[in-house]
């Protein structure tokens, strides 16, 4: 670049010259000053997408760590309800066990019970029968005492 002395008047085509750099000068100026703005624009933009995407990834981490907590809740859920359903099964069995150990007994019982009342009835027959045939014997020998007086 070159320049003027201050003492000096500049004519013709160096006026024109100097003219001319002063334009370029203010050019390069403007385009600098465009460009910095652009290029805090640039940035600008940078910061904000990465503010979005940082702001986007925290709600997909809170979603994710909302869905991981429903998914555990359910699957305790689904535990507590098999828990429950395999001790209501449990009991349930053990209550038919027990049922039927009481019907066995009852039935046991009922058995002997009917055993001794056919004993029972055994017995009294026999002793009927005994009678009957003592009775039986005691009217022959009766008849044949009576047919004999009467020979």
């Amino acid at each position: 670049m070159t320049v003027v002395p201050p003492n000096v008047q500049p004519t013709g085509e160096l006026a024109l010259a100097h003219a001319e750099i002063r334009d370029l000068q203010r050019t390069v100026q403007a385009l600098r000053t465009e460009l910095e703005l652009k290029e805090m624009d640039k940035e600008n933009a940078v910061q904000t997408a990465i503010a979005a995407s940082s702001q986007e990834i925290a709600q997909l981490k809170a979603t994710a760590a909302a869905l991981r907590d429903t998914l555990e809740l359910a699957k305790i859920e689904r535990e507590t309800a098999v828990q429950k359903a395999t001790a209501y099964a449990q009991d349930e069995m053990l209550q038919l066990k027990a049922t039927a150990g009481a019907l066995r007994g009852q039935l046991e019982l009922c058995r002997v019970e009917m055993a001794n009342a056919v004993q029972a009835e055994r017995q009294a027959a026999s002793g009927e029968i005994a009678q009957l045939r003592a009775t039986i014997q005691e009217m022959r020998e009766r008849m044949e005492a009576l047919a004999g007086k009467g020979s």
